[in-house]
């Protein structure tokens, strides 16, 4: 793969980048930094989001010019690292872009946990669910996005929660829908949590992504409810071990999946 070639989207990596299952995998409390990782990998073009590190070291990246991919939806258990996953999003924002060209806003229900973000000049806020704040920044983003027909600058909407977001006012709950019919198209990314047991209290959400990260799933019919294959349950009697959910490494591995692909990939550490 030439070194353009692999600053693709995320979703077409799945179709390049063979995941080699026996390669050794960092585990929590033991991954490289970030910024090591961005010093192996080199410069990272305008356009490119790091989402983590396939196993084969090489970046999963999402192009912010192309809004194929749609709003991002990252689901998983408790304590699977579905935060850290944003957080790394955010971290590594502030280290490989201009705050001109991309910014991030957060809407979470513990603010506390974000306190290092704040400091960015990339940070456009952090707002806790049910304050009014919440629903004039997603308001506002959603009329921005209106206007941003051309512009090269890009915002990303970090949920942290989508059930807790789905119990806002009808207002902020419209502008959140548009945001995700729209928002890639006028490079506005939501990038949302879900608890996947619970999938079942934002059902009719779940539609609106079209691409979805997996933590670890320990129920193998949460997995396949939230869009894994029968391969990806603890069931499973595959060799292909990139599409068992339940055995990702909790806090750090997460598995992507394109049809009947599935991509094993990792985060650093902040």
């Amino acid at each position: 793969m030439t070194t353009n070639r692999r600053f693709s989207l995320a979703v077409q990596a799945l179709t390049e980048l063979q995941t080699d299952t026996s390669a050794p995998q960092p585990t929590a409390g033991a991954a490289p930094t970030l910024g090591e990782v961005l010093a192996e990998i080199g410069s990272i073009p305008s356009e490119a989001l790091l989402l983590g590190i396939a196993s084969d070291g090489l970046p999963v990246l999402l192009n912010l010019y192309d809004p194929h991919p749609g709003p991002m939806l990252i689901a998983g258990d408790a304590g699977s690292g579905k935060t850290a996953f944003l957080q790394t999003i955010a971290h590594s924002i502030a280290q490989t872009h201009d705050a001109d060209d991309l910014k991030f806003g957060v809407i979470t229900n513990y603010p506390d946990e974000w306190e290092s973000v704040k400091a960015f000049p990339h940070h456009a806020g952090v707002f806790a669910v049910g304050q009014k704040s919440a629903t004039e920044f997603i308001h506002s983003l959603a009329s921005w996005a209106h206007s941003n027909r051309n512009g090269h600058q890009c915002m990303l909407l970090l949920v942290d929660d989508l059930e807790s977001v789905a119990s806002l006012d009808l207002q902020a709950i419209r502008d959140f829908r548009w945001l995700l019919l729209r928002g890639p198209a006028r490079r506005v990314w939501p990038i949302v949590t879900l608890n996947a047991p619970r999938y079942g209290q934002v059902l009719l959400w779940l539609q609106s992504f079209r691409t979805r990260f997996f933590g670890q799933i320990a129920d193998g019919g949460v997995a396949e409810a939230l869009g894994g294959d029968k391969r990806s349950t603890p069931q499973s009697g595959s060799v292909d071990k990139t599409s068992r959910l339940g055995e990702l490494e909790a806090g750090i591995q997460f598995s992507l999946r394109e049809k009947d692909n599935w991509l094993r990939f990792w985060l650093p550490s902040c």
